[in-house]
């Protein structure tokens, strides 16, 4: 993970495990991404890194009229604001080596995202389904855009971190055909308990954002890790989730690249994954947690094509590391003493 201030924790995360783990079956789509400093050369366009400081400087984040007001603003610039042409050269070269109009998703990476003691995870935007080098280009500007949305804005206040601190990369991957097959989250821990011998998998048909924004109830599978490495089928509780929507593509010509819609009774009434696949992906997740030695939040998706399972992103899990765990502790008294009071209630 030498590379997170470079390119932020979701696409060192990525690199890392392209370069390090796929002799060990993690699977990771290709792609490419920009680096903090293409963001911070981009800041210098224009002015525009003064413009944002001195929006910044007088800015009460718990005045939400204020806040909006501002972050509306900075986004504006940034939107406007020319990327550098040696950056918009070098994005559609790599581009361009998957083909014109191959589906990619764009997502952000902040340098400090990702990290146990700063979860900037989820603040800022990514986009699915895009396709062609204009679209590209426009959605690398609004990742660049989302570093200033309003929820991030207060979030660095309120955890004390310098705006100046923080830049953005964006990860250009190609997309996985789950919106054909399944998606999800699996946690190498239980969430609820804590407990560390499990995986704990959620999956629901189509793509993963629906799973990831909590719009879908998914189906639950708990696979205990000690029985998965001993060979024997290793699925302890599996739970159907309701599924009733579904992220797909959407047709050509439609204003946004992806759509929800209603699944069918069919995919309502059956798991999204077959224990297989459950096992196998249980597997990948604990060769990952393996290599990072902690436990990990991993996004997957299932590609309806090729049926392959692929690693989307994977990071250090924040819930319950940051849990303190309760200990009981219980005392031997050595002596006795005089009694001072007896009843049914005292105090």
């Amino acid at each position: 993970m030498n590379a997170v201030p470079r390119v932020g924790g979701k696409n060192a995360s990525l690199g890392e495990m392209i370069s390090q783990l796929d002799s060990a079956g993690i699977s990771v789509p290709d792609g490419f991404a920009t680096t903090a400093d293409a963001f911070r050369l981009f800041l210098e366009q224009d002015g525009l890194k003064g413009r944002i400081d001195h929006a910044l400087a007088p800015l009460d984040v718990d005045d939400i009229e204020q806040l909006t007001s501002t972050g509306e603003q900075i986004r504006r610039w940034i939107i406007e604001t020319p990327l550098p042409t040696t950056l918009s050269e070098e994005i559609t070269q790599h581009y361009r080596e998957f083909g014109d109009h191959t589906a990619v998703a764009v997502r952000s990476s902040a340098t400090a995202e990702d990290l146990p003691e700063a979860s900037f995870a989820g603040q800022q935007e990514s986009f699915l389904n895009v396709r062609g080098i204009d679209s590209v280009l426009i959605a690398v500007h609004e990742v660049f855009a989302s570093l200033f949305n309003d929820r991030a804005i207060a979030y660095r206040v309120h955890q004390g971190f310098d705006h100046a601190q923080v830049a953005i990369s964006a990860g250009i991957q190609r997309m996985v055909r789950s919106d054909m097959g399944a998606s999800g989250v699996a946690f190498t821990l239980d969430t609820e308990s804590g407990f560390s011998d499990t995986v704990f998998i959620t999956s629901s048909v189509g793509l993963g954002e629906c799973v990831v924004q909590g719009a879908v109830n998914p189906d639950e599978f708990y696979v205990h890790k000690s029985t998965l490495k001993s060979g024997h089928p290793a699925i302890t509780r599996r739970h159907l989730g309701s599924k009733l929507i579904k992220m797909v593509y959407a047709e050509s010509g439609d204003p946004s690249p992806v759509k929800t819609v209603d699944t069918s009774n069919e995919e309502r009434n059956s798991f999204s994954l077959t224990d297989n696949q459950v096992e196998a992906l249980a597997g990948m997740a604990m060769t990952i947690e393996a290599h990072y030695g902690k436990p990990m939040d991993i996004e997957w998706g299932l590609d309806g094509e090729s049926g392959e399972l692929f690693i989307l992103q994977a990071r250090p899990e924040t819930v319950q590391s940051r849990v303190q765990k309760q200990v009981l502790e219980r005392y031997r008294l050595n002596g006795s003493g005089p009694v001072l009071c007896e009843g049914r209630s005292i105090g």
